[in-house]
Formats: structure tokens, C-alpha cells, sequence
């Protein structure tokens, strides 16, 4: 056990997303009795996607444990899916001691989608291991201007918006190498000689301009890649448009340090990480306008989900390129965002939601009741079947039939004082 930290493998096999099937009751067993063995003080439960945490929250709440709820992901409302998810959100939510956002984004999007009180709403954003994302010690010239994209190739993430700017892009910057040409011109009349004149007075400009070159890395699998690769082929970008794949999470730096700037093209985002990791590493941002993107620091050149404002931010970001030095990008995304902060404020979320008062099954099943006129009796339903299998689990297998496993020698937190034991349920 590292750090206090361990891991137990449900072994639930994984149908769709890495997401287990909904059981609703299948997986009360197995979490009671990590619960009880592990003698945990408080359930923290992450991704709104997550079937295994929605259940584990269920349960844990039915048992009397206090519960915390991390939500990374914005919702529409409109939308089948959005409000179905919504609706799940709401049921898991109705009855949560407290939860984290990642944006103040994030914060009113989960409070409309799921009704909570947003006093019981926390704003914690995401963090960066600065020492893992580091600059490269030797900067990059800029003769070639490299765009790094690494990204999940789906619809969400604006993979249909690559498909559009980056033949654009690559059309203004075509690579032209016309710096060292002569040119040998014959006259028959002066007018003539005179018009030739006014015209490379005119082209030299434009020359010097479009020689720089501009090159592509694409990181990233899905059902999109294919529409890329097809426009690579379709506009001749082979030697322009770097296909990567799948970028393991430990080779992601190397890919970051071999470019200038870091695009991305979210259509919805609650809080880009990746943003930060590439802002480590000394890249310039060109990010889509979504969501908490703007909330992560002012560093990022914005623009529309658009492909002709894209184009145009792509461009600005070139142009300002020589004043950005990434070493000082690198310390500053040090000192605004760090786990160790992360880590402090999450621990007063805890102890606020350890202090809530308990409350009997009448009392949860009115919060319930208020989810709508029909989901609010079935909600009801739902939680009191939850509660008759607790006390029939309790009948067969006393909780004093348990073994418990030893107490560790957790570490200490600056103050001296011994880290409780929190478990954690995240996404399978």
C-alpha cells in the first residue's frame, strides 16, 4: 500500500465506456463489505457517467455514511441523452452530503441539472504535476511552427472543427522557400518594366511571410480519426499532418515538447487538464471559447467554435509567439495550480460533510420525493428496496462477522495531524 492509498478490483466486467452494467442492488454486497472491512468515514464519488459510483453512492448513504460527489462533465438539457443524465444526476444528488466542481462553469451546470443548493457546492479545479510536464531544455526554433493536438477523436471534442482549419491553416502558411531567389526579368518597354517592378514590390512581402512552415501532430484515437485521415489524404498533408494514434499518458509530454502551440478544439469542456499540462511545458494555447476554459488562466488565446475564428486565433497566436518564453510559463502554472492545494481544500470539503448531522430514512426519502411528480416516487422506491436489502444483508452477514482489516501508519499532513481514511470511488 502506497501513500495510504489502496485499491480494490470489483470484479464487475465492463460493458460500454469502461462502465459496469446498472445492477442497482448487484453491487451492494461487495461494497458493505469493503466498506466495514475498511473502516471508511467517508464515500467520495466521481463522474456522473459512472454506473459503479452512482450505486456505491446509493448504498453508502443507505448505511449512514457520509457522501461527496465529484462532477468533470457539462450537460445540456435538451438532448436525450442530456436528459436522461440529468435525471440520474438528480437521484444520486438528492441525497449527497456535498459536492465539487471543477469550474464555476461546472458549478451552475450541476446545480440547474440536478437542483442542488449551490451553498452545498464546492469550486475545486484541477491541478498539474509541474515536475512530470517540464519545458525542453533546448527551445525549439521557429522556422516550422509545430500545432499539437492531442485529444480524444470524438464529436465533444471538436474533432469535426480539425477537419476544417487545418487544410486552412496550412494553406496560408504553404511553405513557400523563395528567400534566396533571384530573378531575371527583359523589358520591351518601360510601362512594362515599371508594372513587373510594382508587382514583386508586392509579392516579396507576401513571400517572407508564408515561408514559414507549419506542421500538424494529431495524438488521439476515436471514431473521428477517420474523417482526418481523410482530409489529409484529400488535401496532400501527409508530410504536414503527423498522425500519432493513442499517446500513452507517460509519452504525452515527450509529444507536447516537440511543438510551439497546443490547440484545442472542445465543443464542451468543465475544465481542460490538458490545457495545463501543455502550459506547462511551455506551449501557447489556442482554445475554443467553452465551458470553464476561460476560468484556467488568461495565457490562452481564445476564439468561437468556429473554423474561420479558430483560423484567425491560430494565426494571432503565431504572431505573438516570439514573446512567450516557457520557462515562465512553466513557473507560473506551478504556482497556480498544484495537488497539494487541491488537496487542502478537498480536505475542508471532508470535514464540512463529516459535521452534517445524520438523518433517518423519512427524512432522505422527502428530498427524494421533491425529483418530480412520477421520478419522485420511484426514486422513493428505489431507496426503500436499498434499505430493506441492508438490514436483510445484516441478517445474514453481521457486520461484526466482518474482519477489519489493521490500522496503518497513514502519513501526516503539515499540521501534524493523521490523515483519515477516505474511500474513494472513482470512474471503473
Amino acid at each position: 500500500m502506497t501513500g495510504g492509498l489502496k485499491v480494490y478490483y470489483v470484479p464487475w466486467r465492463p460493458f460500454l465506456m469502461q462502465n459496469t452494467f446498472p445492477t442497482f442492488y448487484g453491487t451492494f454486497p461487495i461494497i458493505r463489505t469493503i466498506l466495514l472491512r475498511e473502516k471508511i468515514s467517508l464515500v467520495h464519488g466521481h463522474q456522473a457517467f459512472s454506473t459503479l459510483c452512482h450505486e456505491t453512492l446509493m448504498h453508502s448513504r443507505t448505511m449512514g455514511y457520509k457522501v461527496v460527489f465529484t462532477d468533470h462533465s457539462l450537460y445540456g438539457f435538451a438532448d436525450a441523452g442530456s436528459i436522461h443524465m440529468n435525471k440520474v444526476l438528480q437521484f444520486t444528488l438528492a441525497d449527497v452530503t456535498r459536492a465539487i466542481c471543477v469550474s464555476h462553469t461546472s458549478k451552475e451546470n450541476t446545480v440547474l441539472r440536478s437542483g442542488l443548493p449551490p451553498e452545498k457546492v464546492f469550486v475545486i479545479p484541477n491541478a498539474v504535476d509541474t515536475a512530470m510536464f517540464k519545458p525542453a531544455q533546448v527551445r525549439l526554433g521557429r522556422d516550422e511552427i509545430v500545432i499539437v493536438v492531442i485529444s480524444r477523436l470524438v464529436y465533444r471534442k471538436g474533432a469535426d472543427l480539425l477537419v476544417e482549419v487545418i487544410p486552412e491553416v496550412c494553406r496560408l502558411y504553404p511553405n513557400l522557400e523563395m528567400r534566396n531567389c533571384q530573378f531575371s526579368c527583359f523589358f520591351t518597354s518601360y510601362q512594362q518594366g515599371y508594372e513587373m517592378v510594382r508587382f514583386f514590390c508586392y509579392l516579396c512581402p507576401l513571400v517572407r511571410y508564408s515561408a514559414m512552415r507549419v506542421r500538424f501532430i494529431v495524438g488521439g484515437d476515436g471514431p473521428k480519426r477517420v474523417r482526418l485521415e481523410e482530409m489529409r489524404e484529400k488535401h496532400s498533408l501527409q508530410d504536414r499532418v503527423e498522425m500519432l494514434g493513442a499517446v500513452p499518458h507517460a509519452s504525452v509530454r515527450s509529444v507536447l515538447i516537440s511543438g510551439h502551440i497546443f490547440l484545442n478544439s472542445s465543443l464542451t469542456e468543465a475544465f481542460c487538464i490538458a490545457i495545463l499540462e501543455a502550459a506547462s511545458c511551455g506551449l501557447l494555447t489556442v482554445s475554443t471559447r467553452v465551458g470553464g476554459v476561460p476560468e484556467a488562466y488568461d495565457m490562452i488565446v481564445l476564439a468561437e467554435p468556429d473554423p474561420c475564428d479558430m483560423v484567425h486565433a491560430i494565426r494571432k497566436a503565431i504572431s505573438i509567439l516570439p514573446n512567450i518564453d516557457p520557462q515562465v510559463m512553466h513557473d507560473r502554472m506551478k504556482n497556480l495550480y498544484n495537488w497539494n492545494d487541491v488537496a487542502k481544500r478537498t480536505e475542508i470539503v471532508y470535514n464540512r460533510a463529516l459535521k452534517c448531522s445524520d438523518q433517518s430514512l423519512l427524512e432522505r426519502l422527502s428530498r427524494y420525493l421533491s425529483c418530480g411528480a412520477w421520478a419522485g416516487k420511484l426514486f422513493c422506491l428505489v431507496m426503500i428496496i436499498d434499505f430493506l436489502i441492508w438490514r436483510l444483508l445484516e441478517l445474514l452477514q453481521p457486520a461484526k462477522d466482518i474482519e477489519e482489516v489493521p490500522d496503518v501508519a497513514l502519513p501526516c499532513n503539515q499540521r501534524g495531524e493523521r490523515i483519515e481514511e477516505i474511500f474513494h470511488w472513482k470512474t471503473e
